[in-house]
């Protein structure tokens, strides 16, 4: 979803001047809701999960490290698909409710993680890569992958219907007219998250020990009533920490362009990743 700026792919309500993983105020806004992020952020498709699964060649039970777990969206998926997940995330009270779904989970970030000896057959991060240091992060899942293991880093671009495009892009440009979020929306948000997949190929290629990185594409859909998509739109990066009255103003304006189209709409989404094998 709208997790990543323009410049980064990460979201288009925070700074574009500075690197997205220094940018801690906003990576650690989400927990702020974690129920409603868990709630309302959208999965991943099984195609994606059953294909990291098979190329990681495990020899049993695959064993998944899930970098920013956040609230287990992305740890039940490889679950429910027969793996074992670790998941690792920095913020404890989205920690807190992954544990709480049944995913067993540490609090840390990935670039100060001790694996403590423990290996696995892939390292996945869901919609959570841009916040991670590339070079520590990919140098740390090196270290923790067997060979023949995958390191794989997804997001999820939507690609709403080309009026509702618009129509969402006159709201942000008018409660936020100093934002980049214009730029954002006059493009498909999936041309930005394979800038952040280019992003997250050069580091695997940096750090040495892996194969030569492979971008993957996914296309699915989902439909959004009112109510749905706007209990989603506080989830986006940055919007938690915009001022109340400029998120009453985003969401009466959302909430509009909606009703305008009947009241529901089909989300298209493209989920794009980064991948490559540990030699």
């Amino acid at each position: 979803m709208t997790t990543l700026p323009p410049e980064h792919s990460q979201s288009p309500l925070t700074d574009p001047r500075g690197p997205s993983h220094q940018q801690r105020q906003v990576a650690e806004s989400f927990g702020a809701d974690a129920d409603r992020y868990d709630r309302a952020r959208p999965g991943y498709p099984v195609a994606l999960i059953e294909r990291i699964v098979a190329e990681s060649r495990p020899a049993g039970v695959p064993a998944v490290l899930d970098v920013g777990c956040g609230t287990g969206i992305s740890s039940r998926l490889f679950q429910a698909a027969g793996c074992r997940v670790l998941g690792i995330d920095p913020d404890p009270r989205m920690a807190e409710l992954a544990h709480a779904s049944g995913v067993d989970v540490e609090v840390a970030k990935i670039e100060e993680w001790d694996a403590r000896g423990r290996t696995f057959d892939a390292v996945i991060a869901a919609q959570a890569w841009h916040w991670v240091d590339p070079a520590a992060g990919t140098a740390r899942a090196a270290a923790v992958l067997r060979p023949g293991g995958r390191l794989a880093v997804f997001w999820n671009a939507f690609m709403p219907p080309t009026d509702l495009r618009a129509a969402f892009g006159a709201v942000y440009q008018q409660a936020l007219p100093d934002s980049p979020v214009g730029a954002f929306w006059a493009r498909p948000a999936v041309d930005a998250y394979l800038v952040g997949c280019a992003r997250a190929a050069d580091a695997m290629r940096q750090a040495g020990g892996f194969g030569e990185p492979q971008t993957w594409r996914f296309d699915w859909s989902r439909p959004y009533t009112t109510a749905e998509w706007l209990d989603a739109v506080p989830t986006f990066g940055g919007h938690g920490l915009l001022p109340q009255a400029v998120q009453a103003q985003l969401l009466a304006g959302i909430e509009a362009a909606v009703e305008a189209v009947g009241g529901v709409f089909t989300m298209d989404y493209a989920t794009v990743a980064a991948t490559a094998a540990r030699g």
